[in-house]
C-alpha cells in the first residue's frame, strides 16, 4: 500500500528518474530556464531547491554533496560561483513555475521552470511596481487635498471668466464709440 506517499514516480524506475532529475537540474542551473511538463517541473523543484540551499555554504563538504546529485563538475562550479551569491538573501523559493499551455502531440500540460533571481524582466517589473505603491491613508489624504485645491482653482477660473468677458464687451463698445467719433 502507498498510504501517505506523495512522491511522483513519473512512470520511471528509480535509476532512470534520478538520472533524469539530475540532468534537468543541470540544465536548469546552466540555462536558468527550461521548458518541461508540469509534473516533471514539480518533481524538479523538490529536487533542486535543497541543492541550491546547500550551495549557500561554500565548503568542500557541501560541494561534494551537491556533486553526488548533479554529477557535472562545471555545473557545480557555476552553482556555487554564480547562483549561490545571488540567492544568498532569499530564505527559499528559488524556482518559479509558469504554465505555458498544452503540448500539441499528447496534450500534456507544459510549463517553464526558472530560477527566480535570474529573470531580469520580472525583476524590473517588481522594482517599478514598488516605486508606485502608496498607502491608502496617505494616498487618500493627498488625493483629497489636491482635488479640493483643483476645485478651488476651477471655481476661481469660472468666476474670473465672466468678468473678463464683461471687460471685453466694454472694450468692444469703447472701440465702436471711438470709430463713430
Amino acid at each position: 500500500m502507498r498510504h501517505g506517499k506523495k512522491f511522483n514516480h513519473l512512470g520511471r524506475k528509480t535509476a532512470h528518474r534520478a538520472a533524469m532529475l539530475s540532468n534537468m537540474a543541470c540544465s536548469l542551473i546552466e540555462h536558468k530556464r527550461i521548458t518541461t511538463t508540469v509534473a516533471k517541473a514539480k518533481a524538479l523543484r523538490v529536487y533542486v531547491e535543497p541543492l541550491i540551499t546547500k550551495s549557500k555554504t561554500d565548503s568542500t563538504h557541501s560541494r561534494r554533496t551537491v556533486f553526488s546529485y548533479l554529477k557535472q563538475k562545471e555545473v557545480v562550479s557555476e552553482l556555487f560561483r554564480d547562483v549561490a551569491p545571488k540567492v544568498a538573501g532569499r530564505p527559499g523559493g528559488y524556482t518559479r513555475i509558469i504554465r505555458t499551455g498544452y503540448r500539441l502531440g499528447d496534450n500534456a500540460e507544459m510549463c517553464m521552470i526558472e530560477l527566480v533571481d535570474f529573470n531580469e524582466l520580472m525583476l524590473t517589473m517588481t522594482e517599478a511596481k514598488k516605486t508606485t505603491r502608496r498607502s491608502r491613508r496617505g494616498g487618500a489624504a493627498t488625493t483629497a487635498s489636491s482635488t479640493t485645491t483643483e476645485t478651488q482653482e476651477v471655481v476661481e477660473d469660472t468666476t474670473s471668466t465672466p468678468e473678463s468677458t464683461d471687460n471685453s464687451d466694454e472694450a468692444a463698445e469703447d472701440s465702436k464709440d471711438e470709430e463713430k467719433a
